[in-house]
């Protein structure tokens, strides 16, 4: 329980496991905190459970638990007191002292039946006193059942259970006899109206007999149903300041639950309800069905909050990446990031040029003002990093005097620093990748430093490497394709040499060998005086 779960969820019972099974299969932290008093343990067996009809309530929770555990879910034992807000999430209180914290809870607590006060009813409950036919029915069909009238609905759950015996009578007890239409309508289904309070169930060998009267007549019966009040167990939702209503039936109360909506979210952000708790009708499947779908609301609500919080740190990350601060910490982090090799399509297109003024953009550690200061040109090597600047003359030094008198290293953020109109026979910028229209800006300002007769190159991750295991940083915006740099230059003072995506053998972070494309444009200035 150490740590913090994106998920807790106060109730083992069906809604609890399957919101947990939902949440656990969703790659969600889950633990579950059962107190071991599911609502239908005096039942033999759970029905209307489709492929688990007849199944016994705790073989059906074993079951339950172990697909949640198989899935990483944890459960544990224990009585939550109270949960209260911890931040942005909540803190969770046992009885015994013990705390741990969640993003979200699922309160799964279901509720308490409230029986009639007749004496030894409560210790038939779940064999032969009954309350739901949909649950019971079957079981009893063709027998003698009793209904124990407790309100209203008395004479509809005769109506009911009807469909399930023709031996049914209606326990008047502590109500008015029906009216007149009512008796009519009992009469005309063959069920009998048995007059006066019931004082006792009567039990012989472990078995329900029947009914004892206040006069003392007894009336034989194989089941007695009741109408049970079921009051929520909403301990843990009040301490979070949620409160249950009563919920009516023909204006007869017939328990409290907790206001939620159809995903089961309440009124406090964070907290969602499922199964009895949030539903006093609900059954074994329909509490399941409601866990699911509960699970499935937190699930979204988490990758939504997650979303946001990425949005803000893409955003901060995109206003930082290529700022000086974050370069300056990217080379101080490694003696060398790059290999210390030139850029392959730099060597391509080069290679046949006749030295001139070359601007290298984004110089990094040198390798590519080495490579052409090597071949005779005269390189400006420009980069935001101070660091990166340092490490690209000392490896011009060791090149020797010659190769280090030809480069000039420039520290400068070329976005916002003047470039000499026309001033490069050679403007190379090898993988300069910036937002949309900053970049755009920036290579409008490379181009009009090119030289009448020179070359601009401009080389950058494809788009497409997305889409491979090469692991790219994540930002589209920032990448371009060579055809969308062409479009920008002016067709009267420009020729496009090249404009493609060029495969490159590489490996990707594990060790496979892939292929990634670079988006490479060569153009060629145009002289002033070009017919």
């Amino acid at each position: 329980m150490n740590g913090t779960y994106d998920v807790v969820v106060i109730g083992g019972g069906a809604a609890g496991l399957s919101g947990a099974l939902a949440l656990a299969r969703a790659r969600r932290s889950v633990l579950v905190i059962d107190a071991g008093q599911p609502r239908n343990a005096p039942a033999g067996h759970v029905h209307n459970f489709l492929t688990r009809d007849g199944t016994p309530p705790a073989e059906l929770l074993a079951l339950g638990s172990a697909e949640v555990t198989r899935y990483g879910g944890e459960i544990v034992t224990g009585r939550v007191g109270s949960a209260t807000r911890d931040g942005d999430g909540f803190l969770v209180t046992l009885d015994d002292g013990r705390q741990t914290r969640a993003r979200r809870l699922l309160v799964t607590t279901g509720g308490v039946d409230d029986l009639p006060d007749v004496p030894g009813l409560a210790r038939r409950w779940g064999h032969e006193v009954l309350h739901c036919p949909y649950c019971h029915g079957w079981e009893v069909r063709d027998r003698r059942i009793g209904v124990l009238a407790t309100g209203p609905l008395a004479v509809h759950q005769a109506e009911l259970w009807r469909q399930w015996s023709a031996d049914v009578l209606l326990l008047s007890h502590h109500t008015p006899p029906p009216g007149a239409e009512e008796a009519e309508r009992l009469a005309a289904r063959g069920i009998v109206v048995v007059p006066g309070p019931v004082a006792a169930v009567e039990v012989t060998d472990d078995t329900l007999t029947g009914v004892r009267l206040a006069s003392g007549e007894v009336v034989a019966l194989d089941a007695v149903v009741v109408a049970s009040r079921l009051t929520a167990r909403t301990a843990v939702l009040e301490s979070l300041g949620l409160k249950p209503v009563d919920v009516e039936i023909n204006g007869h109360v017939v328990g409290s639950q907790i206001t939620a909506d159809p995903s089961g979210a309440t009124g406090v952000p964070g907290v969602w309800v499922a199964g009895n708790v949030a539903d006093v009708r609900a059954q074994v499947l329909t509490a399941a069905a409601a866990g699911l779908n509960a699970g499935a609301a937190i699930n979204a609500d988490l990758v939504n909050e997650e979303t946001v919080a990425a949005v803000q740190a893409y955003r901060q990350q995109a206003r930082t990446l290529f700022e000086e601060a974050a370069w300056e910490e990217r080379y101080q982090a490694r003696p060398a990031v790059w290999s210390g090799q030139p850029n392959p399509q730099l060597v391509a297109e080069v290679s046949d040029l006749a030295p001139g003024r070359a601007l290298d953009v984004g110089s990094g550690e040198g390798a590519d003002a080495v490579w052409l200061a090597r071949r005779g040109w005269r390189v400006t090597a420009v980069d935001i990093s101070i660091t990166a600047l340092r490490r690209g003359a000392a490896n011009a030094a060791t090149a020797g005097a010659e190769v280090a008198g030809r480069i000039d290293w420039l520290h400068a953020d070329l976005r916002d620093r003047p470039l000499p109109e026309g001033g490069y026979d050679l403007v190379s910028s090898q993988f300069m990748h910036l937002p949309g229209t900053a970049r755009q800006e920036l290579f409008s300002r490379l181009a009009g430093a090119v030289a009448p007769g020179g070359t601009l190159l401009i080389v950058g991750h494809h788009p497409s490497d997305l889409r491979t295991s090469a692991r790219r940083m994540h930002f589209p915006d920032m990448m371009f394709t060579a055809e969308e740099v062409a479009a920008t230059l002016d067709p009267t003072g420009w020729k496009v040499v090249a404009a493609e995506a060029r495969p490159r053998a590489t490996v990707d972070p594990e060790g496979r060998e892939i292929t990634i494309h670079d988006a490479v444009l060569v153009a060629r200035r145009l002289p002033p005086d070009h017919a």
